[in-house]
C-alpha cells in the first residue's frame, strides 16, 4: 500500500506541475539570455560570455529557487488540502480507529515523492531553460550556435549541479513537511482548510528564501 501511494503521489506531482515546469522554464532561459546580451554590450567582454551567465544563472538559482516557489503553490496547497479535507471529513480519525498510523501512511509516501519527483523537475527545468537560451541566442542573432555552445562549458564548475541538487532536495523535504504539517492539523470547516492551504504556501515560500541564503553562506 505505501508503494502505490508513494507512486500514486508521485504521479500527480510529477506529471501535474510537468507542464507548467516546462513553460516557465523555457521562458525565464529565453529571458534571462535577451538581458544579458542586452546588458554585455562592451566590445571587450566575449559574446560568449552570455552563455556561461545563462547557465550559472540557471542552475544556481532561476531553476531551482524560483521553480521551488512556483511548486510550493502548486504542490504544497494540493498536500495541504488533501489532508486537510481527510482531518475535517474525520477520515484521519477512521484509520488511527482501524489501528493505522495515519502519519506513516498518509505523510510518508508524500514526503518520499516530493525528494525524488522536485529534484528531477528540477532537472528538467534546467534542461529546458539552457536550450531555450541556446534557441533564443541562435535565432534572434545575439550569438551563433558554436559561440553559445563553447560559453556552456566555458569554466564549468561541476560541484554547481551538486549545490543545485542540495538545494533541489532540501527545498522538496521543506514544501512537502511544511504542507503535509498544516493540512494534517487543520480543524473546522471549508474555510478553516483555505486557511491551512494559504499558510502552508505562505511558510514554504519564507523558509524556502531562508534555506536559500542559508545553504549559499555554507556551501559557495
Amino acid at each position: 500500500m505505501y508503494l502505490q501511494e508513494t507512486l500514486r503521489q508521485m504521479y500527480a506531482m510529477g506529471v501535474g506541475s510537468l507542464l507548467i515546469v516546462v513553460v516557465i522554464s523555457f521562458f525565464m532561459g529565453a529571458v534571462i539570455t535577451l538581458q544579458t546580451a542586452y546588458q554585455l554590450v562592451s566590445p571587450l567582454v566575449p559574446v560568449y560570455v552570455v552563455a556561461s551567465i545563462v547557465r550559472e544563472s540557471t542552475i544556481l538559482e532561476l531553476s531551482v529557487s524560483v521553480l521551488s516557489l512556483v511548486l510550493a503553490g502548486k504542490i504544497g496547497s494540493s498536500l495541504a488540502t488533501e489532508l486537510g479535507t481527510m482531518r475535517i471529513s474525520e477520515q484521519i480519525d477512521a484509520l488511527e480507529i482501524m489501528g493505522v498510523n495515519s502519519r506513516s501512511f498518509l505523510v510518508m509516501p508524500k514526503l518520499i515523492a516530493a525528494l525524488i519527483t522536485i529534484p528531477g523537475l528540477v532537472i528538467i527545468s534546467c534542461n529546458v531553460a539552457l536550450f531555450s537560451g541556446f534557441l533564443v541566442a541562435s535565432t534572434t542573432g545575439v550569438m551563433s550556435q558554436d559561440q553559445f555552445l563553447f560559453g556552456l562549458r566555458e569554466d564549468f564548475v561541476p560541484f554547481n549541479v551538486a549545490f543545485c541538487m542540495i538545494k533541489a532536495v532540501t527545498f522538496s523535504f521543506i514544501i512537502a513537511t511544511v504542507a503535509c504539517y498544516h493540512g494534517y492539523y487543520a480543524e473546522g470547516g471549508a474555510y478553516e482548510i483555505g486557511t491551512a492551504s494559504t499558510k502552508a504556501v505562505v511558510y514554504c515560500c519564507i523558509i524556502i528564501l531562508i534555506f536559500d541564503y542559508i545553504l549559499a553562506q555554507l556551501l559557495l
